[in-house]
């Protein structure tokens, strides 16, 4: 069972600044960790690896330094990984992403499962994995919170709901998005950390994919980001404060002074 993971190294949600001059998000010298979701899907690979045999090899599209998120999960248990790198990718939306990625796994080639986290925290549109599944032309399946059953022609999944769960069978290869409640990352070991320092990370570019230029970052963007900006905090108001009658004639004097009604 070969099983791709695709993660995203975020900026660490406690340490998020905004740009002034740009008004987007700053990467650069600001702590980056991955993406809270990703680790469950690390997790979730490296088990089915574990129970079926096959190999774990985790993706992620990014700058140079998102090749450290790449070591973590080989500590946490992936066998490779792959750094999808070129100043080419920079200011890529979410369908130039999957795009990418897509590439990357038809580079890559042989995979039985593709597992992504449900969303990324820098982002929260949950988008990447379906689109990517769409572009691979395979069957995708989103909020995975338990795989019931899998081998090589097929799994069984239950699809987290608001009241409930699916239980959804598909045929492989499939692609899967898991919430949180899939599993509970592992605790790092020094077997896995030392792994982690010897790996080889292999590094593929445009054109080691086969990308086309004009289907990626900014080309391949119809979804451009024009500012980000933390909201005004307001102060002030009035509070009304006595029994219920008493706040109710209050309340309706002054929507009447200002002439609400």
């Amino acid at each position: 069972m070969n099983i791709i993971v695709c993660i995203k190294q975020v900026p660490n949600a406690t340490n998020v600044q905004i740009d002034d001059e740009t008004g987007r998000l700053k990467r650069d010298g600001v702590e980056a960790i991955i993406n809270p979701y990703d680790e469950y899907a690390i997790e979730e690979g490296v088990r089915i690896k574990e129970k079926l045999g096959g190999k774990v090899i985790v993706v992620t599209m990014g700058p140079p330094q998102a090749e450290n998120a790449l070591r973590e999960a080989i500590a946490r248990g992936a066998d490779e990984a792959i750094l999808v790198s070129d100043k080419a990718f920079s200011g890529a939306d979410t369908l130039a992403t999957s795009y990418t990625l897509f590439c990357a796994i038809k580079t890559i080639g042989n995979y039985d499962i593709v597992i992504c986290g449900k969303q990324a925290s820098d982002g929260d549109t949950a988008q990447v994995g379906p689109e990517t599944a769409e572009m691979l032309n395979i069957p995708h399946i989103s909020y995975v919170k338990k795989i019931e059953t899998i081998d090589d022609k097929s799994i069984r999944v239950e699809r987290m709901m608001e009241d409930g769960y699916d239980l959804i069978e598909s045929s492989v290869p499939v692609l899967l998005t898991v919430v949180k409640e899939i599993n509970t990352p592992r605790v790092i070991s020094l077997k896995g950390k030392m792994a982690a320092r010897k790996a080889i990370i292999k590094t593929f570019d445009a054109k080691d994919i086969g990308a086309d230029v004009r289907k990626i970052g900014p080309n391949g963007s119809p979804t451009q980001v024009v500012k980000i900006f933390t909201p005004v905090y307001r102060t002030g108001g009035e509070k009304f404060v006595g029994q219920p009658h008493e706040i109710a004639a209050a309340l309706v004097k002054k929507l009447s002074d200002i002439g609400v009604i």
